[in-house]
């Protein structure tokens, strides 16, 4: 088979039972069960929630998004091999290890096949948790403008590009367009300061002004946990995305969890440790994929203007990019998982056909 055969590119497509439209985002989509699937599967498999908890299953892709666009290549790759059995993989690794270290839940309740998690609906928290620890990427850039405040943190002078901070600093953003929020654009992806928080708890989703403190402990505590791990692998974790949201539990208690993915190349930047004490940045991340865009059109201001929007739409949509630049991808998220996981990834030759034999077989939610 081609490597094209073994990209799981569309995922919004499959037949699996649902009565509710298919949420699609970047790279997963999200299938809402009907009431009785949900209902049986939590009674046949023993789901510690409660017996009328919405579940969805999830679905990842190999898609890959940069820059707000989705990226193709050459010989009809419209993804990367292994992309979404990786990024599965290495939050399957980080959820369990908080599990077992007494952090906080996920929403994951089942793992049926790489790609699929069958999940509890959860209410997101409105914030994108970011925890940077060192200073790179758009914190820098705003740092060489002169900007000494970031996210309502007062930055000191004298930092160098990719140093590390004096102490982890937690840089939220808004996720999706939040309106009616004094001081906060009506934009995506905005960066907010903890008093924004504060004063808006509601329209951030959060239950009462504690669970601030809350999430901040959490977000905390899952950086240290991964970056600890990281650390023995010679592995540096630089900065990372986190995301929250509520859950009711099986007592009917709502409780604030882990969601979406944790500490994965998508979501974080991890750094090569060996590589760093020389003085040169190796990514281990979609981070050097960035670059590499970045490198390989002229005019790489497209890219980072966001006025610029449907130039970079464009752009993306009418160039394929070279086999070998999602070639080296690949080889970047599959090595990284195993070498988190300790494990070879197995990447199916048709994961489309295997994940909804699967579902059908063994949970009944494909006719």
């Amino acid at each position: 088979m081609s490597l094209a055969d073994k990209v799981l590119a569309v995922n919004n497509d499959l037949p699996i039972r649902t009565d509710k439209p298919i949420h699609s985002g970047k790279v997963r989509s999200v299938y809402w069960l009907t009431e009785a699937d949900s209902r049986r599967l939590i009674e046949e498999k023993g789901y510690p929630v409660a017996p009328d908890a919405p579940l969805a299953v999830m679905v990842i892709s190999d898609r890959i998004s940069a820059f707000d666009c989705i990226w193709t290549g050459e010989g009809g790759m419209r993804g990367v091999p292994g992309k979404g059995a990786a990024l599965n993989a290495i939050s399957n690794h980080w959820f369990k290890l908080f599990k077992e270290q007494g952090l906080a839940d996920s929403h994951i309740l089942d793992i049926p096949h790489p790609l699929v998690w069958i999940v509890q609906k959860a209410r997101p928290v409105m914030i994108e948790a970011i925890a940077r620890q060192y200073i790179t990427g758009s914190m820098w850039r705003s740092y060489q403008k002169g900007e000494r405040e970031f996210c309502g943190i007062e930055i000191p002078d004298g930092l160098k590009k990719d140093q590390k901070l004096p102490e982890l600093l937690i840089t939220p953003s808004t996720k999706g367009i939040l309106k009616g929020i004094p001081g906060v654009p009506e934009a995506d992806d905005v960066n907010i300061t903890r008093k924004n928080i504060e004063d808006n708890v509601e329209a951030f989703n959060f239950h009462n002004a504690g669970d601030i403190d809350l999430y901040e402990k959490l977000l905390k505590e899952g950086f240290d946990v991964i970056s600890a791990e990281l650390e023995k692998l010679d592995q540096i974790f630089v900065d990372t995305k986190f995301e929250f949201g509520y859950v009711t539990d099986a007592n009917g208690d709502e409780k604030l969890i882990y969601m979406d993915e944790v500490g994965t190349p998508d979501s974080s930047r991890i750094w090569d440790g060996e590589q760093y004490r020389a003085g040169k940045v190796v990514e281990n991340s979609k981070e050097g994929f960035r670059q590499a865009l970045l490198n390989h059109f002229s005019d790489s201001d497209i890219l980072l203007n966001k006025d610029r929007m449907d130039e970079r739409l464009a752009l993306a949509r009418d160039n394929e990019l070279p086999e070998s630049m999602l070639m080296d991808l690949s080889a970047t998220y599959v090595g990284i998982a195993e070498k988190i996981t300790g494990k070879k990834l197995e990447i199916s030759d048709n994961p489309k056909a295997e994940l909804l034999e699967v579902l059908r077989k063994d949970y009944g939610l494909v006719d």
